[in-house]
């Protein structure tokens, strides 16, 4: 069962068109890939999934509702939650904070309480400290609880990134670039980390990766993207050998080099 649906999605900046006529079906618990050459167009894709740019014409659809027209944020509430490929975390806060800003839109307290501080505000704030608490112990970094986000390492930034977008409880997790700066020691922790995220909330996983050794190992489909248009899709195995996507990485001389 598809639980993300994207039909005939196309985005054009002026006389540039980054995707072009983008359809795809992604199936519930399911964990895709989303692979090209840079400039293929994955990242635009994503921004236009979680409604940071609106599509120029095609439809969006999660869970058979359309989410063409609303803002970020509400797409957010619809169960779609995403990391970026540079990490945005809030530097100056701690860890905890970090990870509880991801939780505000689950929060029922209104300006009025939080002004006066009464009793149901404290009671939530407790609650999404408490729920923080748990995911940072989730992805193995309770133990910087209170550390500022811009001291801790490279690799344990992307993870806490994980964890805030994991406080917004997502359906859908979209991984920009998830292994990208990582030695092998971390991304063998973030496949790890991935596999467990699927199964245990039950989530359906779609990433952008450079790292093909990860994208071979982690995704069940995969889907292609050059010069913004869809050229292949399927499973590793038959990305693997496709004639297109070797060209669209090697170049067509070197291509037919590889195949000769």
């Amino acid at each position: 069962m598809s639980i993300l649906t994207v039909k005939n999605l196309t985005k054009a900046f002026g006389g540039l068109v980054a995707n072009n006529d983008i359809s795809m079906d992604v199936k519930k618990g399911s964990i895709t890939a989303v692979i090209g050459p840079n400039g293929a167009g994955k990242t635009t894709f994503f921004n236009m999934v979680t409604g940071v740019y609106q599509p120029t014409s095609g439809d969006i659809l999660m869970d058979g509702k359309s989410l063409v027209g609303l803002k970020p944020h509400v797409v957010s509430t619809r169960g779609i939650s995403r990391t970026f490929q540079n990490i945005r975390l809030f530097s100056s806060m701690t860890v905890l904070e970090n990870v509880m800003v991801g939780m505000h839109t689950h929060l029922r307290e209104g300006l009025l309480s939080t002004v006066l501080n009464l009793p149901i505000f404290k009671k939530q704030e407790n609650y999404a400290e408490q729920e923080a608490y748990n995911i940072l112990d989730y992805i193995g970094l309770s133990k910087f609880v209170n550390e500022e986000a811009r001291n801790l390492s490279y690799g344990a930034q992307r993870r806490l990134e994980i964890g805030r977008a994991l406080a917004t409880r997502p359906k859908v997790l979209l991984l920009d670039e998830p292994a990208a700066g990582m030695n092998p020691k971390e991304t063998k922790e973030l496949t790890d980390l991935i596999f467990t995220m699927r199964n245990e909330f039950d989530l359906t996983i779609i990433l952008i990766e450079h790292d093909m050794k990860l994208v071979m190992e982690i995704s069940e489909h995969i889907v292609v993207l050059d010069h913004g248009e869809k050229i292949a899709e399927g499973t590793p195995d038959e990305i693997r050998t496709n004639q297109k996507v070797i060209e669209a990485y090697l170049g067509k001389s070197s291509a037919d080099q590889s195949v000769s």
